[in-house]
């Protein structure tokens, strides 16, 4: 599957917004307030972004929601129908670019979009590529049991389980080592 600059970069950008979100009631909003909301759009380079408020704020969280369903999605057909949705709020159009030193990609929200609109049309278009090339499964979450974080799985084979392999994959088969040898110890 061809992943171009544009996709990786709105991929990426979905990936983060989701890991936002609060695992449980106990756990913080990765985005708080309005000032964490113009970190987000400055690491993820976001263009054609305006002064941000709280009604910003509101929106993208609600639409991080709703990025966290595609991501649970069951089957091809529900992701395809909660995309649907997204893409179709955000009011896209569809128009080729080539700002900020980058070359000829196509940006999916209408000039002038609120920054929600902009993550859902561009994120969506992003996650419907997977679910056209028939790649829905690769949408996932870490399969550590104490970390629920989305990932999009692009290795070869589709073999990626965690989040982060150096992180989640490691803590867990090192806890299983450990246990191997406790067990054979014991």
């Amino acid at each position: 599957m061809l992943i171009t600059h544009d996709t990786r970069c709105a991929l990426d950008a979905v990936v983060d917004l989701v890991n936002t979100a609060p695992e449980d009631d106990t756990s913080p909003d990765g985005l708080p307030d309005v000032a964490a909301l113009e970190i987000f759009v400055q690491k993820h380079d976001i263009s054609d972004v305006g002064v941000l408020s709280e009604f910003d704020l509101s929106a993208v969280r609600k639409i991080r929601g709703r990025f966290a369903g595609i991501f649970a999605a069951s089957e091809a057909r529900i992701a395809a129908g909660l995309i649907n949705e997204l893409v179709a709020a955000a009011g896209t159009t569809p128009r080729l670019t080539d700002h900020d030193g980058y070359d000829w990609h196509v940006h999916y929200f209408a000039p002038g979009a609120s920054i929600a609109d902009h993550l859902a049309a561009d994120c969506g278009m992003a996650l419907a590529f997977f679910v056209v090339a028939g790649e829905q499964e690769r949408l996932r979450r870490c399969e550590a049991p104490d970390c629920r974080r989305a990932f999009v799985d692009l290795s070869r084979n589709r073999s990626r389980r965690y989040c982060d392999s150096r992180t989640c994959g490691n803590r867990l088969h090192v806890a299983a080592y450990r246990a191997r040898r406790k067990e054979a110890a014991g």
